[in-house]
């Protein structure tokens, strides 16, 4: 038990540190060959800070184990949502400006929806899968668009000024960019060994530690992202990266898992954690997006989403155990 616990702090510590290189890393290779702010910021750095959720879901669905990969999967936009959300706002209000974000809102409302008529029927198919990952290259597509032709927007200033501030020579950029892909495999076989030995020596699921232990640790880039933006006030950095990371979650990571391996889904996901993931989405949409005025994230309803995450997690533990 000991040594699983150990892999899995190691493991943690060491996908976090990675993803923080591979983002550092790729932003900036990506400002050295002049792609512009925006288009840095809502795919490079949504790209880099899901690379954990995305690495672990995948090596899980490799290995055999679907419940872990769709439970950090879906597990990662409850957190995101609920606890991310919730702890930045509380440390300040977020304020959403950029027009684009507050667009991916009902986006994102939308996406959720579709995974879980996907899954209505318990199974994830490879058709499900690559529709996911098709809508996902739609968007690709389309933000790579926007991105090109978006001349103002909030967003992309924020990203403009941290470019300025963490330039680095081509040469590191690539060195940064190597090293976090490495240990971003590395790391997350790791962190998967070491969560399936847990599961199993305390007689729970893979998909409660997938939910919880997982996807909290999977998370901690955004976490780190949102926080440290708020507090700089950009507001827009803090709301675009959980939009961003959830949408890549729902579309790249789950889709990518089903290609891998086609898996049955447990009944509780669609019944459980859907219904709670709609139902943070759904909050999300009413807090961020303001219809009279601009939106705003404030503390009441930061301590809300704290207070869902809170619920939710205290109710899956105490029903696993009940269980085992």
């Amino acid at each position: 038990m000991l040594l699983f616990l150990l892999a899995v702090i190691t493991g943690l510590a060491l996908l976090v540190w990675s993803a923080e290189r591979f983002v550092e890393g790729s932003a900036s290779l990506a400002d050295h060959f002049g792609l512009p702010p925006l288009l840095i910021g809502m795919v490079i750095v949504g790209f880099g800070t899901s690379a954990p959720e995305m690495a672990v879901s995948a090596l899980a669905s490799l290995e055999g184990n679907p419940d872990l990969a769709i439970g950090n999967a879906y597990g990662s936009n409850i957190t995101n949502i609920a606890l991310i959300l919730g702890l930045t706002a509380l440390i300040s209000p977020i304020k959403v400006e950029s027009k684009i974000l507050r667009k991916e809102l009902p986006v994102l409302a939308a996406i959720t929806a579709l995974a879980a008529f996907q899954i209505r029927d318990g199974y994830l198919s490879g058709m499900d899968a690559l529709v996911l990952l098709g809508v996902f290259a739609g968007m690709l597509t389309l933000t790579v668009v926007a991105g090109l032709y978006k001349k103002n927007d909030p967003l992309a200033d924020e990203i403009d000024l941290e470019l300025d501030i963490h330039a680095m020579p081509l040469s590191r950029s690539l060195f940064f960019l190597g090293i976090g892909l490495v240990l971003l495999v590395l790391s997350s076989r790791m962190l998967v060994w070491g969560a399936v030995g847990i599961a199993a020596e305390l007689g729970v699921s893979s998909l409660v530690i997938g939910l919880t232990v997982v996807a909290v640790g999977t998370s901690l880039p955004e976490l780190a992202t949102s926080v440290v933006a708020t507090r700089k006030g950009e507001h827009d950095i803090a709301l675009g990266n959980v939009l961003g990371s959830n949408i890549f979650n729902t579309l790249m990571v789950v889709g990518l898992a089903g290609v891998i391996q086609p898996f049955a889904i447990q009944p509780e996901v669609f019944l459980r954690d859907i219904p709670v993931m709609a139902l943070l989405t759904v909050l999300l949409f009413i807090f961020g997006f303001g219809f009279r005025q601009q939106g705003r994230i404030n503390r009441v309803k930061g301590a809300v989403l704290l207070g869902c995450y809170i619920a939710y997690t205290v109710y899956l533990v105490v029903g696993s155990f009940q269980h085992g």
